[in-house]
């Protein structure tokens, strides 16, 4: 199964089970940047229990590898879990929506965009995607991170809110991160 399969499905099955949902990460900045290739596809879920064991069954063995105790857990920690093909060794990266400010709003301004040909489906906002990927930089060191924003600003630049990322990198403690971001873009001085 190719990961756009895997994605395509996980989709179907998080609308037919009306399960708000976001995508994120390296995925939702190619959609507002510059495309890349990655190993996962994350998406931010609202979820309580009952919907975990439903959204987990969607998913049976020995096709996918999902647990429901991790889906489980995830739901009552704020954590995350996983569904894995196994054939494939693709996988999709269910993160339990924040219930913070930012988690909130995050949530309000997902939006519907073609995903997939053919396909429409909901991702963060650019700028909640800018401010996912200046927390991941900050917790792992990632270039490919800042790499991301960078492609985003350029070809999505007139699009994005900079007010809202500038108050929120604030909030968030990411303001170093995003004027790396943006030191990078104006080159040397």
């Amino acid at each position: 199964m190719e990961q756009t399969d895997l994605l395509r499905r996980v989709i179907d099955v998080l609308e037919d089970q009306r399960i708000v949902y976001l995508l994120v990460g390296s995925l939702a900045s190619s959609v507002y940047g510059e495309p890349r290739l990655t190993a996962d596809v994350d998406v931010v879920v609202e979820l309580d229990l009952p919907q975990a064991g439903k959204l987990c069954a969607a998913f049976p063995a020995p096709e996918y590898y999902v647990s429901d105790t991790a889906a489980r857990q995830a739901v009552a920690s704020g954590g995350q879990f996983n569904v894995i093909h196994p054939a494939s060794g693709n996988k999709i990266d269910f993160i339990i929506a924040r219930t913070d400010a930012w988690g909130r709003s995050q949530i309000a301004r997902r939006r519907q965009e073609l995903i997939l040909p053919g396909r429409p489906g909901y991702t963060a906002a650019p700028e909640d995607v800018i401010l996912g990927k200046l927390w991941y930089y900050r917790e792992g060191g990632s270039e490919k991170h800042l790499r991301d924003v960078a492609g985003m600003l350029q070809v999505s630049g007139d699009e994005i809110d900079t007010a809202y990322v500038d108050a929120w990198s604030r909030e968030l403690d990411l303001a170093a991160e995003w004027q790396t971001v943006l030191d990078r873009l104006q080159g040397p001085k």
